[in-house]
């Protein structure tokens, strides 16, 4: 699609690739980096292929809450592989050069995969409401149908609308520069090179982010504030504690997920004199969450079957 673009519009593009610099600031010794995100890379990849081993092998894991869960490791996966190789290879090999249909193909996957995260986000907050709030409804609402429907609404929902995101980049004029402050293909940062007019796709971007991220988290936000409402009325406390900390895991996660896109959208919109932050934050974004997600699903659900096998694993090694 990307390179059919290019060609009926070759006129428009004077720079045959661009070059990703890395980190801003820090050029001289930002392969150092390449050890921690490494090892983050490596951890997401372990992390999440073990946490769908283990789902899928253990029957008591046979639920949509786990589905999600499995749902979120293949996203989390998706979206740390789009990202990590290249930038290691920035880093370890000066392999800086990437051809512009490869640019517009990579922010195009990552908007994608970042839509779903959020999507999944949203499915998890709704199981959790159904199961707190109605818990009576909630085997004849939440089934493995509901779980189908809803994951591929949320592809559907993402791979069509941020198709116009890479689309709209490829329509701009680089007549000139062609180094990209980053280490990977975001939007701005490309769309930042064009000679023309890029209002259109800062138009579409924050539409975008506003339309998606902005109602799953609104709807995240209603479904907590009514599943705690629905807690604090109860009259036990341990009943009520039980069923906050279910969610205590995925609560932390949003935070840090749609905190991080936040502040990326301030600095970047603000033109901050530090990019090197925007930067940083924008590929921590992209690795920290799929390092972390099984660890404190894991690790905050001791009561769920998923912590008592791993924490059987690690006692027979």
């Amino acid at each position: 699609m990307f390179q059919d673009l290019r060609d009926s519009n070759s006129s428009k593009f004077q720079v045959s690739e661009f070059i990703l610099m890395g980190f801003p600031g820090i050029h001289s010794w930002q392969h150092w980096l390449s050890l921690p995100l490494g090892l983050l890379y490596l951890l997401a990849l372990s992390a999440n292929i073990l946490i769908l081993i283990i789902i899928s092998q253990e029957a008591t894991l046979h639920q949509p809450m786990y589905h999600f869960l499995g749902i979120l490791a293949v996203v989390d996966m998706g979206l740390a592989t789009t990202i990590m190789p290249k930038i290691l290879a920035i880093l370890l090999f000066n392999a800086n050069t990437i051809s512009l249909p490869e640019c517009f193909a990579q922010m195009y996957v990552i908007h994608c995969f970042v839509g779903m995260e959020s999507g999944i986000f949203l499915c998890m907050a709704i199981d959790r409401y159904i199961a707190i709030c109605q818990p009576l409804r909630y085997p004849s609402i939440i089934t493995e149908s509901f779980v189908i429907k809803a994951t591929v609404f949320m592809a559907l929902r993402n791979s069509l609308s941020t198709i116009p995101v890479p689309m709209l980049a490829a329509q701009r004029n680089y007549c000139s520069q062609n180094q990209i402050e980053h280490c990977l293909c975001s939007n701005l940062g490309v769309t930042s090179l064009s000679c023309d007019d890029r209002t259109i796709n800062s138009i579409y971007q924050r539409l975008l982010a506003w339309t998606l991220m902005g109602s799953d988290l609104g709807l995240i936000v209603l479904s907590y504030a009514l599943i705690l409402h629905s807690v604090l009325k109860r009259n036990s406390a341990e009943s009520a504690s039980k069923a906050l900390s279910t969610c205590t895991s995925h609560l932390i996660l949003i935070f840090f997920f749609y905190t991080v896109i936040v502040v990326i959208s301030i600095t970047h919109s603000r033109a901050m004199t530090v990019p090197l932050i925007a930067v940083l934050l924008n590929v921590l974004h992209n690795v920290i969450p799929p390092a972390l997600n099984p660890v404190v699903y894991a690790l905050k659900n001791k009561d769920q079957g998923l912590y008592k096998i791993l924490k059987l694993d690690i006692k027979s090694n």
